[in-house]
């Protein structure tokens, strides 16, 4: 992935640029990239390199250094990352806002775009990787005006890419947003359409994806066990700490989760930045405490991770257990990585845990959004209705005499 050299802004518009790729063995990095010219101004010969992992990368680099000199474009801002190109042109990008609309706007690119696309350069950004972001922010139960915001101030500054001749067309410009939102809020109004039906399937998910992955790797299978059984999101299990698992009320400590940023995944607090409390079903106790044993006393060490000691993000796994693969064969082929929280949050509804108390499970900001898991299924309205039945029965039975009047009598 190219990023921006040091020194870029030293590369003067429409000067013709050589190039050329060096292999050093002995280096952490050892393609060195450069490119050279000569100085309009001074008349001297120019340099400019950078060190990469890759010979793709290096050539990579090279080329959007070449492209943007000979298209009379700031070299500088080829190879910038959306985060950089942002900071450097948001006052122009949303010229002409009202005070009322900026808010929400700065709020949406900081909290939103950031840390989805931030790390991205402005022209490696395409509609599926916008398609796939938006879907994630639908999916992660953002309000409609929350999305709405987030796309616009992507928009603005993807169209100023366009004015400076980064890239041609603006790939934020999604359509059909309202529409899958729709979907996604008619899915959480009947909730089974998300969750699976119970224990043994969902073990038997577990199974087959651990089975498709590189090495047959049991770690895929706990993180989709511990996900659904506890409600959580993927990134929130991949931040699992030893020291945030109580073994005397098994109860875990939700406080921080794995998120895609600038440079690969990192930990930060959790959405809304609340810590939570969430109840260690009896079916994953002996797992946790198997994993507890092997991180040690350390009680910083991860309790999820990848078969190279990584973190976990929901592309991560998706990639690699062939997730849409396995869940189609399964016959799940609507289960999303997301849904094992809609069906940890069903099977905790089903059980007849209270609004109050699943709300906190969840973490959800308003009651609203935890109301969505309590649609009873077909065995509860039939039992609701025998339960009423026999209530009427009682009603409209005799009543015994009090015993006064017996006496009376």
């Amino acid at each position: 992935m190219a990023t921006p050299p040091a020194a870029a802004e030293s590369v003067p518009i429409g000067v013709r640029l050589t190039a050329d790729v060096e292999y050093r063995p002995n280096r952490p990095s050892p393609y060195r990239a450069r490119v050279r010219w000569w100085d309009p101004e001074t008349k001297s010969r120019r340099s400019l390199s950078e060190a990469k992992d890759t010979e793709d990368e290096a050539q990579e680099w090279i080329t959007a250094l070449v492209e943007a000199a000979e298209a009379g474009i700031n070299p500088s801002l080829a190879t910038m990352p959306l985060v950089d190109y942002g900071t450097a042109n948001m006052e122009l990008a949303l010229r002409g806002l009202e005070l009322k609309t900026l808010d929400p706007y700065l709020a949406g690119w900081r909290l939103r775009v950031v840390p989805a696309l931030g790390h991205l350069p402005v022209r490696m950004i395409t509609n599926g990787a916008v398609d796939r972001t938006v879907y994630r922010w639908i999916a992660d139960e953002y309000s409609r005006s929350t999305v709405k915001n987030t796309i616009a101030v992507l928009v603005r500054v993807m169209e100023q890419a366009v004015r400076d001749g980064l890239i041609k067309v603006n790939p934020a410009r999604v359509s059909g947003w309202q529409r899958q939102y729709q979907q996604v809020e008619d899915e959480l109004n009947d909730p089974r359409a998300l969750a699976l039906p119970d224990w043994d399937t969902l073990r038997a998910v577990a199974k087959a994806l651990v089975a498709r992955s590189h090495g047959q790797y049991q770690g895929w299978g706990d993180v989709v066990t511990f996900a659904a059984s506890t409600a959580a999101r993927i990134g929130e299990v991949s931040g699992v700490r030893v020291r945030d698992i109580d073994t005397d009320s098994w109860i875990w400590t939700v406080r921080r989760q794995t998120t895609p940023a600038r440079g690969g995944l990192v930990d930060k607090a959790t959405k809304g930045k609340r810590a939570r409390k969430v109840p260690l079903i009896e079916e994953v106790r002996p797992m946790v405490a198997q994993r507890l044993l092997a991180a040690g006393d350390s009680p910083d060490a991860r309790l999820f991770f990848g078969p190279r000691g990584g973190r976990i993000s929901t592309a991560v796994l998706r990639d690699a257990t062939h997730w849409d693969d396995v869940v189609t064969e399964l016959g799940f082929e609507h289960l999303r990585r997301h849904d094992l929280r809609h069906t940890g949050l069903t099977w905790f509804a089903d059980a007849g845990v209270p609004l109050h108390v699943l709300r906190k499970i969840a973490g959800h900001g308003s009651l609203t959004t935890t109301q969505r898991y309590l649609h009873p299924d077909a065995d509860q309205i039939t039992a609701a209705g025998a339960a009423l039945s026999a209530h009427l029965m009682v009603l409209r039975a005799p009543r015994s005499l009090p015993l006064t009047a017996v006496a009376a009598v």
